[in-house]
């Protein structure tokens, strides 16, 4: 177990150390002067000069790329053009209001897709297995940002009853912080529920075809220790890995759904990077979201080694 994550640890950071290698030189090749950006086009020539140097922009690429790397390694990710402050300290201050809203959206929609695709897969070709599929297929179907629109109009011009932009911090309000994050929370559920929905329905339905489950048929266990117990923990492993890969998809930054409630997460930073081209914002953020994925995963995976000996044996060399 402790060699398996220690390879991981390493693989890790070599991967780390590529993402840092593509991300600044794709960035830094990319036609544009950020001195010319942030001073706007009514700047001088000498004025653009002397910020261009002053931002030692105008030393070779690899003196660059090594100086980064070296104050990244400090956890200075060094300053934004566009807003003028640390990088490090903008993505702390965006990482409560993303979290909060990715968090509660998977919660919402495990629950949802574990509820339905359980029952979906001890009824087969029944209603509720129909009913469940067509969950699946609208929540996949239907655009996230379509369901925002509609979801604000209905619930925050029509009724009324919650706000349809901002966030409030939990330390503030925790009422307010709940009715701020339940709109955008439950759009990013619905459009995750769809694939969760149909990976659990499928491994509930192999699950239920294993010898093991005729056993505890044949011992004449209750119903629901056989699906809970039996079914259900055989059928964890595939629904873990995906609900793994999605909450980091949505802890990364939800870009579309925050730009739409107006949330200042991480996603809205990286729309303000890259409509700005502020590459020290950009090459952070990218950091730190290939770091949060690699974390995320790791911790899955392992999850999964506990919950299911047979894989934690294959890692070993047992099988």
């Amino acid at each position: 177990m402790l060699s398996y994550v220690l390879d991981r640890f390493k693989s890790s950071i070599v991967v780390l150390f590529v993402v840092s290698f593509i991300t600044f030189f794709v960035l830094m090749i990319i036609p544009g002067n950020p001195a010319q950006l942030i001073l706007g086009t009514d700047a001088t020539p000498e004025a653009i000069a002397e910020l261009h140097a002053a931002m030692g922009l105008d030393r070779p690429l690899y003196q660059q790329y090594l100086s980064w790397l070296l104050d990244l390694l400090k956890l200075d990710m060094g300053r934004s053009y566009v807003y003028g402050e640390s990088v490090t300290v903008l993505i702390a201050r965006s990482i409560p209001v993303t979290f909060s809203i990715s968090i509660f959206a998977m919660i919402l929609a495990v629950f949802i897709a574990f509820l339905f695709g359980m029952i979906s897969a001890i009824k087969k070709n029944s209603i509720a297995d129909y009913f469940s599929r067509s969950i699946m297929q609208l929540g996949a179907a239907i655009p996230s940002f379509w369901i925002g629109m509609v979801f604000i109009v209905y619930f925050g011009v029509k009724l009324k009853i919650l706000p349809v932009s901002g966030f409030v911090p939990i330390e503030q309000s925790f009422a307010g912080f709940v009715k701020s994050i339940t709109l955008p929370s439950v759009v990013l559920a619905i459009g995750e529920v769809g694939t969760l929905l149909r990976i659990i329905r499928s491994s509930m339905l192999d699950s239920l075809k294993q010898d093991y489950m005729d056993m505890a048929r044949v011992k004449g266990l209750s119903a629901g220790k056989i699906y809970i117990k039996y079914a259900l923990r055989g059928a964890l492993t595939a629904p873990l890995t995906i609900i793994g890969m999605q909450f980091a998809k949505l802890a990364g930054g939800t870009v579309v759904i925050e730009t739409i409630f107006a949330l200042p997460g991480l996603g809205r930073l990286v729309l303000t990077a890259v409509e700005h081209r502020d590459i020290v914002l950009l090459q952070g953020l990218v950091m730190f979201i290939t770091a949060m994925v690699i974390i995320i995963t790791l911790f899955v995976d392992i999850s999964v080694m506990f919950l299911n000996p047979r894989i934690k044996k294959f890692q070993q060399g047992e099988l």
